[in-house]
């Protein structure tokens, strides 16, 4: 697993570690990039790139679409499961703390969905029939949901019931073998070395086309979908609407990009078991690192 904040490198790291290995497969962790036609503004992998090497994770809803953490999560663990079958390796590569977490540490997350009658239905179940009934019949319905549940809280077992009654099982059930073992690389950089490399890329994008990309997006979705809240298209949006000048806009993308990327070194320094790279000069170590997790399968 190749984690960091932004702009570090991971895709790039990535590719050259899958091109020295046979067998290797790529899963990005991008809460942008699983958007289809946000290509540009959100770094994606390019096509020729994709087509050499196998990748999971992209282009997967439209951008008016809704997307979760456990939806990801679904995804994610079907691809990885699918690449174990084949006996490869996956190499899961992204800066979405949440999603790298969900897969990695088996976390799951609950959806926003409730319903007050079913919920009322169950409490009073609880009341009537007692703790143990429920859990053994959310473990029953779902037993991946289950397993991440604290079954001696009332609370979250009403929860988890209430969620199987309108989500089914938030996971598909654990191939054999998953969670499998997970070695953890994190790229990092100097500071200002990497202001300097988000201020780079966000003129790069502009200048490679990212407002053409907004506007076939906006010919197609309102500009106001939250997906387009994202750094990048925002800006893209307020040119086209003559409201920024070009310049502007690369200052103000760069501007949120490091402020997002100073929250995620934050977010992944709490991370345990990752060992840290400084990105320049990655690629020996991170090679040495997948050799020895791939002697070791």
């Amino acid at each position: 697993m190749i984690c960091g904040a932004t702009a570090t490198g991971k895709t790039r790291l990535s590719l050259e570690l899958a091109g020295t290995q046979d067998g290797v497969e790529i899963v990005s962790a991008d809460s942008r990039q699983v958007y289809r036609g946000m290509d540009i503004g959100t770094d994606k992998v390019a096509l020729e790139d994709r087509l050499r090497i196998p990748h999971h994770g992209l282009d997967l809803v439209d951008p008016d679409e809704r997307f979760s953490v456990a939806a990801y999560q679904r995804a994610a663990v079907s691809a990885l499961a699918e690449i174990a079958a084949r006996g490869r390796l996956a190499i899961l590569v992204g800066g979405t703390g949440l999603y790298l977490r969900a897969v990695a540490r088996g976390v799951t997350f609950e959806h926003a969905t409730s319903d007050p009658v079913v919920r009322a239905e169950i409490e009073q179940r609880l009341a009537d029939e007692g703790l143990a009934v429920l859990a053994a019949e959310l473990k029953e319905r779902a037993p991946s949901m289950a397993a991440a549940t604290d079954l001696a809280n009332p609370r979250r077992v009403v929860r988890a019931l209430e969620r199987t009654h309108l989500e089914g099982d938030r996971l598909p059930p654990s191939p054999a073998g998953y969670p499998a073992p997970v070695r953890w690389l994190g790229l990092h950089q100097d500071p200002e070395v990497h202001r300097a490399a988000i201020l780079h890329r966000a003129a790069a994008q502009f200048e490679g086309g990212l407002l053409d990309e907004a506007r076939a997006l906006a010919e197609r979705f309102p500009v106001d979908t939250p997906a387009f809240s994202a750094f990048g298209y925002r800006e893209a949006f307020e040119v086209l609407a003559g409201r920024h000048s070009m310049a502007e806009a690369i200052a103000e993308t760069a501007r949120r990009t490091w402020a997002y990327a100073r929250r995620q070194r934050t977010w992944f320094r709490s991370e345990p078991g990752i060992t840290w790279l400084e990105a320049s000069n990655a690629h020996e170590r991170a090679e040495a690192e997948l050799q020895a997790f791939a002697a070791a399968m």
